[in-house]
């Protein structure tokens, strides 16, 4: 990611540090940007997670970050040039390192530039990639044993070729059909669907379940008409229980709403006038059965919003200038919701430990 004077930012913060003001946050569901009378979660961050590195590793950005079964929590991280840590370390939920592997190896081509990561419900780990050749999704066991690499590397075919891919940024996995949902991505226009053992394709669509249109529609208008096909990034997709699939179209501030067929179902737009890289970073959910609340992602703006799963509204939005250098990319979300979040242009991940709801 480039520096970009001051603009990114990022401490993903909901009330735990201390003063925190309130920005503007535009939905385009009817109502207000903030429902009063909703319960909204409260953290503290967590100082000591995670713990430090073995081998005077050191940390580099930290742009991808997922919650397992067990609460482990797993990032991919940049490895800088010396004294770098491996790109991948599994941590448990008191930051001590478990594991860490990752790096090239035979039979697979490892991302020039780390991206993001995925544990799935048989805790296999999904690597991507957004480096210039990038164009693979990688699937490990959780040793690092490879299994499974779909795409092949400095090949792109567009958004609508059903082999190649182009610089997918995310996946999630689906445990009801063993499926895989590539957020395909920082080139590609589109989430692709394959069979998660083999890699099969199975279907592809673009906003609003279009058929995808690599076109360069130019910059982002915050006064144009909603863009009808999805921005690149792509930057995140997540699958709720219920089965609907959860796209983050980044510079377009966007969140877009599938079921699994690629049937557009809703949107939501998230500080509409924002520019540059957009408001979309990534999505989570809240870990009750019902998965009440999306969390939101917003590194541009240095905040991040809380919406109602149920319509899309904003319950609340928490910001921070408290620390501007940062970058806010991903975030996850444990059984016990916990948030953790990977950071870039500065190297860190935090841990920020639920302390219940109170009303907005």
């Amino acid at each position: 990611m480039r520096r970009a004077h001051g603009l990114y930012l990022a401490a993903m913060v909901l009330s735990f540090i201390g003063a925190f003001g309130f920005l503007q946050t535009e939905s385009n569901k009817a109502g207000s940007a903030r429902l009063i009378g909703e319960r909204v979660p409260k953290f503290t961050v967590d100082p000591s997670w995670p713990k430090p590195l073995p081998n005077d590793w050191i940390l580099g950005e930290v742009p991808g970050i997922a919650a397992d079964s067990r609460d482990h929590v797993w990032i991919v991280q940049r490895p800088v040039a010396e004294g770098g840590a491996p790109p991948v370390i599994e941590f448990d939920s008191d930051g001590n390192v478990i594991q860490t592997w990752g790096g090239p190896g035979a039979g697979y081509d490892w991302p020039t530039t780390m991206h993001g990561i995925f544990v799935d419900y048989k805790d296999n780990v999904w690597v991507t990639g957004n480096g210039g050749p990038d164009h693979q999704v990688l699937k490990f066991s959780r040793d690092g044993t490879f299994l499974l690499q779909i795409g092949t590397a400095g090949k792109t075919g567009g958004s609508n070729d059903t082999k190649l891919l182009g610089k997918p940024t995310d996946v999630a996995v689906d445990s009801e059909t063993n499926e895989v949902y590539v957020a395909d991505g920082y080139q590609n226009k589109r989430v692709i669907v394959f069979d998660a053992d083999t890699g099969a394709y199975k279907r592809h669509w673009g906003a609003y379940g279009n058929r995808p249109d690599d076109t360069n529609h130019g910059p982002y208008d915050p006064s144009a008409p909603t863009p009808k096909q999805f921005r690149s990034p792509v930057h995140a997709v997540r699958i709720s229980h219920d089965g609907l699939v959860y796209v983050m179209d980044r510079q377009n501030n966007r969140i877009q709403v599938f079921r699994k067929d690629g049937t557009f179902v809703e949107e939501t737009v998230i500080a509409r006038r924002t520019l540059g890289f957009g408001s979309t970073f990534d999505i989570d959910f809240s870990p009750d059965p019902s998965q009440r609340l999306l969390y939101n992602v917003d590194g541009t703006n240095q905040q991040v919003s809380v919406l109602s799963r149920k319509n899309l509204r904003i319950l609340n939005t928490f910001a921070s200038g408290n620390d501007p250098e940062h970058w806010v990319h991903n975030v996850a979300v444990d059984s016990k919701g916990n948030l953790y979040t990977g950071e870039v242009n500065k190297p860190r991940t935090r841990k920020f430990v639920y302390q219940g709801e109170s009303e907005s």
